[in-house]
């Protein structure tokens, strides 16, 4: 991993007790098949809502999600509806954002929550740098196409929307150049991964900050889950004889996915809802933090502008 912080305070939150009833809501996880979104799925859905959207990039791996969250909690089966999404695919992004539209009356809680990270060098299929494509551009494009026909109208209705993009420490690491817009429709191969990967994680940051401002009748916040045990950077260690080596000491010490989904879990659910403050970036668990230069309102508008030119014309 690229940082292993320690993280002193924040709140209290057991997801068993301390999420409330979900009834009635409507939730949609990306990259829910593996890792934070698994056990971001399964502790809601112990909670009653109405449908869980479980999106992810393999369908097979989807279903043998929802059966293994269904063996733990058999009430969940009709609950869980999976959905195809390829973030690396404008035309997989509407065609899913599409699904839920035409079977979802209400969306109130987006958690953005899949990623990759330090990916060797590539592009997605509209041609982004691989990682700024999938963790940035794909989930800026798939909350775009919910945000009118689902997330607002739920919204109006007084109910408590939110959004949560997952983020990490990682975005500390562009300090010094932000993020280069001439550059993120190529591969990058001449930056390091950890750089490129820095840069879609300030972008998470960024674009949780303004959209929070723009669409203030949505909470939106960022959040850092922490050192977390996931699948996350098995690309970058099998890419590496020497960290695929020794890292798996390393991994022994990080925190379990039981534990670090907890903030993520906060910051969709937490109680009162005043205590999750919109535009926000959050560590573990319920702390506000972040660098300098990711509160940098200016900086995060000429992103959500670029983003906005970027998809003009995009639809479902």
């Amino acid at each position: 991993m690229v940082e292993i912080p320690f993280f002193g305070g924040g709140v209290s939150f057991n997801p068993t007790t301390d999420i409330p009833s979900l009834a009635g809501k409507v939730i949609l996880v990306t990259g829910g098949n593996s890792g934070l979104g698994k056990q971001a799925i399964l502790d809601l859905v112990k909670h009653s809502p109405a449908r869980i959207w479980l999106a992810a990039r393999n369908a097979e791996n989807a279903r043998n999600t929802v059966a293994e969250i269904t063996s733990r909690c058999p009430d969940a089966a009709p609950l869980i509806k999976t959905l195809d999404l390829d973030l690396t695919s404008f035309e997989s992004i509407k065609a899913a954002a599409g699904r839920v539209v035409a079977e979802s009356d209400r969306l109130d809680i987006l958690m953005l929550n899949a990623g990759i990270m330090m990916a060797p060098a590539g592009q997605t299929k509209e041609g982004y740098e691989i990682q700024f494509g999938t963790n940035h551009v794909g989930h800026a494009f798939l909350t775009k196409l919910l945000l009118e026909p689902l997330l607002l109208p739920t919204a109006s209705r007084q109910e408590d929307v939110r959004v949560v993009v997952v983020s990490s420490e990682g975005h500390r690491l562009p300090t010094m150049t932000g993020i280069p817009y001439d550059k993120v429709k190529t591969d990058m191969k001449d930056s390091y991964s950890v750089t490129r990967y820095g840069q879609s994680k300030l972008a998470n940051v960024w674009f949780a900050r303004e959209m929070a401002r723009r669409y203030p009748q949505i909470k939106t916040v960022s959040v850092h889950p922490g050192a977390v045990n996931t699948n996350l950077a098995t690309p970058f260690r099998e890419s590496n004889w020497f960290l695929n080596t020794f890292s798996a000491p390393v991994m022994m010490l990080m925190t379990p996915v039981e534990i670090g989904v907890k903030n993520q879990l906060w910051a969709a659910t937490g109680q009162p809802k005043e205590s999750v403050v919109s535009g926000e970036y959050y560590v573990p668990v319920g702390k506000a933090g972040g660098s300098a230069l990711s509160k940098d309102d200016k900086l995060a508008a000429e992103l959500w502008e670029w983003t906005e030119k970027e998809l003009e014309g995009q639809s479902i």
